[in-house]
């Protein structure tokens, strides 16, 4: 069942969100080669509690973390490491968030020094794809707009692949709910898009196949090639002619910019 948000509750999620994008604002700010995963799990697990939030992810079906912290061939659910991050690096940090009863959720990918020609035209595809989803993300449109236009930017027009097995999804008083929503799919399909319905919108996109495989610690999903993967996620509201972004990239772009460890021209 889809639950709509009054707008009363947008804004609740809206706080949770934008604690969720300070929180990556935080991690932008000290990336750097030599700096472990598992230090900016503290970090970002400290931040929240400091905010008088809670992280969501953790204890979350046993996983053990406070945030996802995926490094290069790692699509998603990475668990934070004493592995040391070098340059070239390709880190795609998820965050978790409840306050005050409703879920922030999202995620950013970041580059520690210059990843190399693919990446980058990786990196930024991806990005831009979470944006041509989220114009679809109207009051009158289908679920599949929005997963149509993102698989259109990324695997049919550039070849990257658009993992299958995993997929954004409705958010609110839980982190999961109704609906599912795949970056991939066909126009004109799935459920219509209504004023007040929150979703968490997120491309995982792979430079070679689409295809995955999970580790044996149960959470770790890694491309099957072992190429690089990239994760951008953002929470959306939708509303008439025009989505309300719940979630804030402004404040991270422009810690990413003032750290010189980051590549941030793309």
């Amino acid at each position: 069942m889809i639950h709509y948000k009054t707008n009363e509750e947008v804004e609740l999620m809206r706080v949770s969100a934008l604690l969720v994008s300070a929180s990556l604002t935080e991690i932008a700010k000290i990336l750097k080669p030599g700096i472990t995963t598992l230090s900016l799990d503290i970090v970002i697990g400290e931040f929240i509690r400091d905010h008088q939030g809670i992280p969501s992810f953790l204890n979350y079906n046993g996983y053990p973390f406070n945030s996802c912290i995926s490094v290069n061939e790692v699509v998603v659910h990475g668990f934070p490491n004493g592995t040391e991050l070098k340059e070239g690096d390709v880190v795609s940090v998820d965050v978790g968030i409840i306050k005050d009863g409703w879920h922030g959720d999202h995620a950013y990918t970041f580059s520690i020094g210059d990843p190399g020609k693919e990446n980058i035209q990786l990196i930024k595809v991806t990005k831009e794809s979470l944006y041509k989803g989220i114009e679809k993300a109207v009051v009158g449109n289908r679920l599949g707009d929005i997963s149509f236009a993102i698989w259109e930017h990324t695997e049919k027009k550039c070849g990257f692949g658009v993992v299958r097995e995993l997929v954004g999804h409705g958010l609110g008083i839980e982190m999961h709910e109704d609906p599912q929503v795949p970056n991939y799919g066909r126009r004109g399909t799935g459920p219509k898009l209504k004023e007040g319905m929150v979703l968490a919108i997120e491309p995982m996109i792979n430079l070679g196949t689409k295809d995955v495989f999970t580790e044996k610690d149960g959470w770790t999903v890694k491309t099957k090639d072992l190429k690089t993967s990239v994760h951008f996620e953002h929470d959306v509201c939708i509303r008439k002619n025009k989505a309300d972004i719940l979630s804030d990239y402004i404040p991270i772009e422009a810690a990413e910019k003032a750290n010189p460890h980051l590549f941030s021209d793309y």
